[in-house]
């Protein structure tokens, strides 16, 4: 019989205390700084409020179950029913989106990474979000469909073109030989691709196409409450489903043979997770555009600081992702108000530079 070491075993306990603290601890911080950002979300725009008008307006729509322009005939002449139709029917829908974005995209990126193990990847650069504009704008540009039918086929499309942009970046990451650069420059590659595909249907398309530009670029400006709908399920599954598999994205981390060993179907768990990080990201892309950098930036800065353990690195992911995504959108509306940028632009802004200080830093020899 193994005699089990008590200094092992504490040691252990106490290394589980302290990841559990220091999750405890982030969510936390994470979670207040999500507050914050929430209500500056709301008061910051085109139109300035303040936080005691915001809070007057939350109550009334909550009370009325809408916003009160309906009943303004019967309100006091003083009461800016005006605000009420403004938070109801844009900020606060677009708060909740950006919220779903952030974290979606910032999980998928966590995904992409764990895969290839690899921390300079994400959905924007594997190219998985230039397929998903180029499905999403195909439908939108070519009138396929109409109605209903465009609403269901835009993710859809969306989904086979990410989907369809990161399969070949893998095939080009395996056949180079699964270096740390080779699936970065092969995402680079199929981004360059589908984004030639798209801008030549956007250039020779005979519809508008002032609206497609801007949101090629990424832009949560103009989100309605069905597409918080639509996002909320699929985010929220998927970000609950890698936690599922958190322990077996760290078994990843110490290589494939290792982890067969260990019992994981490596090539069957690495399809179906390719499959969720593009969905995921393609979902986004389809509803928002093009931003860039989110599933990047996010994981990396929690592993610097916490490490590259999945059970912190992915739920921390979901919040600081909604965080970055959240000062973004509210950079973008401010910055140069009344008029807006698109978020996509605030993301490369903060991203490009981040990208360039990991590839000259770690370049070949980083390791998830």
């Amino acid at each position: 019989m193994v005699k089990t070491s008590p200094s092992l075993f504490f040691g252990v306990e106490s290394l589980v205390r302290r990841k559990i603290f220091l999750l405890t601890v982030s969510v936390v911080v994470g979670l207040a700084i999500l507050a914050v950002l929430i209500l500056a979300s709301l008061i910051f725009g085109a139109e300035e409020t303040t936080l005691g008008d915001v809070f007057a307006s939350l109550y009334r729509i909550w009370i009325f179950g809408g916003p009160l322009q309906n009943y303004r005939f019967m309100l006091p002449s003083y009461i800016d029913w005006s605000l009420d139709a403004i938070l109801y029917y844009s900020r606060i829908p677009r708060t909740f989106t950006a919220i779903l974005i952030g974290a979606g995209l910032a999980v998928s990126g966590t995904i992409m990474q764990a895969l290839v193990r690899n921390p300079l990847v994400d959905p924007y650069i594997s190219g998985v979000s230039s397929g998903a504009a180029f499905g999403a704008v195909l439908i939108l540009l070519t009138s396929i469909f109409t109605g209903f039918f465009e609403t269901v086929s835009l993710p859809l499309a969306a989904f086979l073109g990410g989907l369809g942009a990161f399969g070949i970046t893998f095939i080009i990451y395996r056949s180079a030989g699964e270096t740390p650069t080779s699936f970065v420059l092969g995402g680079v590659i199929v981004g360059i691709a589908f984004s030639s595909l798209t801008t030549f249907f956007v250039v020779t398309s005979t519809k508008e196409i002032h609206g497609a530009l801007f949101w090629l670029f990424g832009s949560i400006a103009y989100v309605t409450w069905d597409v918080v709908w639509v996002l909320l399920p699929v985010v929220v599954v998927i970000v609950l489903v890698s936690l599922f598999f958190a322990r077996e994205f760290n078994v990843l981390l110490l290589g494939d043979e290792q982890a067969a060993q260990l019992g994981l179907r490596v090539k069957w768990f690495k399809r179906i997770m390719l499959m969720v990080a593009a969905l995921l990201a393609s979902f986004c892309v389809a509803y928002t555009g093009i931003i860039g950098f989110v599933g990047l930036v996010v994981p990396h800065m929690i592993r610097l600081a916490l490490g590259s353990d999945h059970r912190l690195l992915l739920p921390l992911s979901t919040i600081f992702g909604a965080n970055l995504l959240l000062v973004a959108d509210i950079v973008a509306r401010v910055v140069m108000r009344p008029a807006e940028l698109p978020i996509g632009i605030i993301t490369s802004f903060i991203g490009v530079p981040f990208f360039a200080y990991l590839l000259i830093r770690r370049g070949k020899r980083y390791a998830v």
